[in-house]
């Protein structure tokens, strides 16, 4: 087993448990703290399990208590901060959530890593953002950059801006050692419902309307999650030290080509009839709705040698082939 300790927040959701089964492969020692939502991969528990090297604690980074025993126990040598109220439309509909856990979570976790920092044991926190901190890059040509001022439009990137903003101060003022990764949109197989792909795929199968917000012209950078989960576990093992790396692919794409493209694979590779592109229907617009995220991913690049290795259409493909099974009942 890998000497270092790996403490994952969040290792049950989406990003996390895909980052925890790398690092259980890598043999890392994998401390998994998560407080199982309605997002969390209830089924990926078991599987986890296999693996002596893996720890799980049914723990809400709300509750300092246990966060301290934890930390007490496994004196972590990393920890990778997933643990987030992560969907836009909820945060909007209800932001106390996103406040508590994305803000007021951060700041237990970062105080109990300034305990172990003040007692000179090698700690290094990382947390896990967005690209939505960024705001709307519509006149950036060439994407934001991990030094652009944050201007966040919803009440979820502002939250993930806050906590961002209180990693650093942490640093500054308390000297723990940090990255952050800000990455674009994910996508994959284990993605909660509620999120756009799996909710076109779930539709389109089930010959529900599929909604599109306003015109279907907002852009996004679209990147599989086994790609972004090796990228975060780059960062956490050779990034340099107190520094910002976006994480992202050249795949930017409006909402309206990713339904068509879904509908086209659906059509095509899994024999649904045609008439499921006329199932798409304009829905009102978000609320304060970004018009483009772009990032610009050099740093990573050329700092850590990291590039995506999926191409969008495969790991698409593999995508809806896993929901298909799913939503079929298979």
């Amino acid at each position: 087993m890998n000497k270092i300790c790996i403490l994952v927040t969040g290792g049950m959701g989406f990003i996390g448990s895909t980052v925890v089964k790398k690092l259980l492969n890598l043999n890392f020692k994998v401390i998994n703290v998560d407080k199982i939502t309605y997002a969390a991969n209830k089924q990926r528990i078991k599987e986890f399990d296999l693996y002596k090297n893996h720890h799980f604690y049914k723990i809400d980074i709300l509750n300092q208590k246990k966060l301290n025993f934890i930390f007490k126990k496994y004196k972590p040598n990393i920890v990778l901060n997933l643990a987030a109220e992560s969907h836009v439309d909820n945060s909007i509909n209800n932001p106390n959530n996103f406040i508590n856990t994305n803000i007021l979570g951060t700041f237990n976790l970062l105080k109990e890593t300034q305990k172990l920092h003040q007692n000179n044991h090698k700690i290094k926190f990382v947390q896990i953002s967005t690209d939505e901190v960024y705001g709307d890059s519509v006149k950036k040509t060439y994407g934001s950059k991990e030094n652009d001022t944050y201007k966040p439009s919803s009440p979820y990137s502002a939250s993930k801006a806050s906590s961002d903003h209180l990693v650093r101060a942490w640093s500054r003022t308390y000297g723990i050692k940090y990255n952050i990764t800000c990455s674009a949109n994910n996508f994959g197989p284990y993605q909660n419902d509620e999120k756009l792909i799996p909710v076109i795929i779930k539709n389109a199968i089930k010959k529900k309307l599929i909604p599109i917000y306003g015109n279907g012209l907002q852009q996004r950078n679209w990147i599989y999650v086994e790609d972004n989960a090796e990228a975060i576990i780059k960062v956490a093992l050779k990034g340099k030290l107190n520094s910002t790396y976006n994480i992202g692919t050249n795949n930017d794409h409006t909402n309206k080509f990713i339904v068509n493209e879904i509908c086209k694979i659906l059509h095509k590779d899994f024999s649904l009839n045609k008439n499921i592109f006329k199932l798409v229907k304009s829905v009102d617009d978000r609320p304060g709705h970004d018009q483009k995220y772009k990032i610009n991913y050099n740093k990573i690049k050329n700092e850590l040698n990291w590039k995506p290795k999926f191409s969008f259409k495969k790991s698409m493909t593999q995508t809806i082939n896993w929901y298909y099974k799913r939503f079929n009942g298979n």
